[in-house]
């Protein structure tokens, strides 16, 4: 028999809790039920779900807290349940961690699909680090522009000759957008290129990379120059910010 995945449901309220479980159980999922964000985080890392389901208004230790106690060791997908209608409340959510959100009152199917597009995003990051193991899988040359120098076969990135840090979706991120340098591309187009699979249309993954790569590369995050979002069109790489 085929193992099923496990999701860890930290929420409070114990009616949804039991809904949320009964249906996610029903798809085939295992899902396990916290109440407390004060003891969330030890249990999340002791048992390391296949997907996290985060509530923000929780006992003891509020979700964004717990969220951002856990991103380091924690390497499975985060998904925020918001009761909120503040979109600040939810940036701050995805800014700390998290990979997505959904607002509450829930719809069980916006949920599921929520869920099988995270878990999705995660199976191709896999396969990808699988094919990219082989030799001369990726180009090795250098990407440079002014002080900016993408390292593509040591998957490093330097600006003003300092070492910038980014995660492995913002690496991959930063090489597209840089080699396609000047150009309008879509969401659904880089979402594409990076997670190598069709863009789904709720997936908010690429919005974080690229909210997270402006403050490691933007002098002024709020104020972006060097990527820049051209409303209904998508993002570019200016080739003359650097």
């Amino acid at each position: 028999m085929e193992e099923r995945l496990r999701i860890l449901l930290v929420e409070d309220d114990q009616r949804l809790a039991g809904l949320i479980r009964d249906y996610l159980q029903m798809q085939g999922f295992e899902v396990l039920i916290e109440e407390r964000g004060d003891t969330a985080c030890r249990r999340i890392l002791k048992e390391n779900p296949d997907l996290l389901i985060l509530d923000l208004m929780l006992p003891g230790k509020g979700g964004h807290a717990v969220c951002q106690s856990v991103r380091a060791k924690y390497h499975g997908p985060i998904l925020i349940l918001t009761a909120c209608e503040d979109d600040m409340e939810q940036v701050v959510g995805l800014e700390l961690g998290a990979d997505d959100y959904v607002k509450k009152p829930i719809e069980p199917r916006v949920l599921l699909a929520r869920i099988r597009a995270l878990l999705r995003r995660v199976e191709n990051d896999i396969n990808q680090k699988k094919s990219t193991a082989t030799p001369h899988s990726e180009p090795s040359e250098d990407i440079n522009f002014g002080g900016l120098r993408i390292c593509r076969s040591s998957h490093t990135v330097f600006l003003d000759n300092e070492l910038i840090e980014l995660t492995t979706t913002e690496f991959k991120l930063l090489c597209f957008l840089a080699a396609n340098a000047g150009r309008a591309l879509e969401r659904e187009m880089i979402f594409s290129a990076i997670r190598g699979i069709d863009y789904d249309g709720l997936d908010r993954s690429i919005d974080i990379a690229v909210s997270r790569l402006r403050k490691k590369l933007e002098v002024d995050p709020s104020v972006p120059k060097r990527i820049k979002t051209l409303w209904g069109q998508g993002y570019v790489f200016v080739k003359d910010a650097w």
